[in-house]
């Protein structure tokens, strides 16, 4: 009798990830559900699971193929431009964050570490999964075992530093607003206070009552047809990217996918609407633990010194940056540092942390409605800023750098 096959390789990696999952909700998101099953998998791979499980899933062959662009390809019909117009100025602290945390860490971390481990970990720190999938793909391709643990090490451990100095920032910001708000609320109607009270993902990002050119009947737009429009925006993003070699095929699908939102051609959050977003969010996640498999006790211990550096100058470089940037705008230092830390982690951590923030500062709706409306949208769009977009065109640079190329369509 056969005991391990395909059915219990999905099981185990599954149990890796929902357990994941349990703790990071138990903890309201403290404990990164991506650092507790980095753990469990290197665990398992030191111990008793075969290495081949993501393999022998048949998960990660999935990926390879179509998963990782397609999940990619997604990420991009749920980017508003509403959004990012409306919050120009988060935009542009985000981006002098990035430029600050990427700048500091990239001049001086080579004094410490091989600059292979600095191009392979810059990613990965500014962004989320794409970053560290791609920076883990292109130095596999390129043969650098270490540099591969070393990004998917860093997307698991950069959280831990993001989450308690934003929730300092957080609650000196609502302190502050809290102070302000008895002026201002002798300024608004009852009406605009109300409005603030219903600030949520709700109301965040809808691009619904923008023109579009395209507009399918409903009942012809079912989850298999969406899922044929989302593979035809990878085809033409690799048609593209075989044309304009310039710009890799990765960033190609998060432009065209932006494009063919905008007009109608996808559906906004594509993989979600086709009730598929978590099986192609489930690969991408286990393509990322598969480079696992490679990390011995001996190189994780050599790269947690490299990691802690180079998060600790990253983050002081965005600081740095995001105090300037404030000054210059002459708008809250701790909003604008909360505002970059969120290429820490992304989204949902963002709107969790800030909403947790929220609730326990004030018990008073209205206080509590004029807390979410001045952080909740700035914070949501400086996840979508950092992790969504930046951090992909990153990963799409310092991939050529390692000379592995990044993704491939295979």
């Amino acid at each position: 009798m056969v005991l391990y096959n395909a059915f219990l390789a999905v099981m185990i990696v599954g149990i890796f990830y929902v357990i994941g999952e349990w703790i990071s909700d138990l903890s309201k998101a403290w404990i990164p559900s991506v650092l507790v099953t980095a753990i469990l998998f290197l665990i398992g791979y030191w111990t008793i699971v075969p290495s081949t499980v993501p393999e022998d899933s048949g998960l990660s062959a999935f990926a390879g193929t179509i998963g990782v662009l397609m999940f990619i390809t997604h990420i991009g019909t749920v980017i508003s431009l509403k959004q990012l117009i409306d919050q120009w100025k988060t935009v542009v602290v985000c981006l002098c964050g990035l430029a600050g945390m990427v700048a500091l860490a990239w001049f001086i971390c080579p004094l410490f570490m091989d600059k292979t481990l600095v191009i392979a970990g810059l990613p990965p720190l500014t962004g989320g999964i794409v970053a560290a999938l791609t920076m883990q793909s292109a130095a596999e391709a390129a043969g650098l075992k270490e540099a591969a643990v070393f990004a998917i090490a860093m997307y698991s451990v950069q959280g831990l530093a993001g989450y308690p100095i934003t929730a300092l920032c957080l609650h000196a910001e609502g302190k502050r607003l809290i102070k302000e708000w008895d002026e201002v609320k002798l300024t608004l109607s009852d009406a605009e206070i109300a409005k603030m009270k219903t600030v949520g993902l709700s109301t965040i990002g809808d691009d619904s009552d923008l023109k579009k050119l395209i507009r399918w009947p409903e009942k012809f737009n079912t989850p298999v047809f969406i899922i044929v429009k989302v593979a035809f925006s990878v085809w033409l993003s690799s048609l593209v990217g075989q044309v304009l070699t310039f710009i890799p095929t990765i960033v190609w699908c998060l432009i065209i996918s932006v494009i063919l939102t905008r007009i109608g051609f996808l559906d906004t959050s594509s993989l979600s609407r086709a009730n598929s977003y978590t099986i192609f969010m489930f690969a991408a996640m286990l393509s990322v633990f598969s480079g696992l498999r490679d990390c011995t006790p001996s190189m994780l211990a050599k790269l947690i010194g490299p990691m802690l550096i180079m998060i600790i100058l990253g983050v002081i470089g965005m600081g740095i940056a995001a105090f300037v940037i404030s000054k210059i705008f002459k708008m809250s230092f701790y909003l604008a540092f909360a505002n970059g830390l969120t290429a820490l982690y992304g989204f949902p951590c963002d709107a969790i942390i800030t909403e947790a923030t929220c609730n326990s500062l004030t018990q008073d709706a209205d206080e509590r409605g004029y807390l979410m409306s001045k952080m909740f949208p700035s914070m949501v769009v400086g996840g979508f800023v950092t992790v969504t977009i930046t951090s992909v065109i990153f990963a799409g640079y310092f991939a050529q750098l390692l000379g592995g190329g990044g993704l491939v369509i295979s």
